[in-house]
């Protein structure tokens, strides 16, 4: 059963980014699929879709990177350099392990195809 999986690591504190609002979107929707906040570990209670909900397509997570970063003290600009994130990515097959991870900083971000 194929799955979508996140896990959000805040590289400048070290430490999972606990409660980090995310949005999935498919493309061409205006209302998201599902919005979540990480638990301690800074990753979803369970896949964020699967099974006959994970379909071929092209979807975006929203990180709400900015929200996060200012919950946790951090004094940013205004507007901020990061604020929400969006990673746009494609789903061939439905039945594979999809896992968008995101290191994040204040001031930059990386991502790829997890396992």
């Amino acid at each position: 059963m194929g799955r979508l999986t996140t896990h959000v690591l805040d590289t400048a504190a070290g430490k999972p980014a606990a409660g980090l609002k995310i949005e999935l979107f498919r493309q061409g929707e205006a209302a998201p699929l599902k919005t979540l906040r990480t638990n301690a570990d800074g990753r979803a209670d369970g896949p964020i879709l699967e099974g006959p909900g994970l379909a071929a397509g092209r979807y975006e997570l929203r990180f709400h990177a900015g929200d996060y970063l200012r919950d946790c003290g951090l004094r940013l600009p205004d507007p901020a350099f990061l604020d929400v994130i969006p990673i746009a990515f494609g789903i061939a097959d439905p039945a594979g392990h999809y896992h968008v991870p995101l290191l994040l900083s204040p001031y930059g971000y990386s991502t790829y195809r997890g396992s």
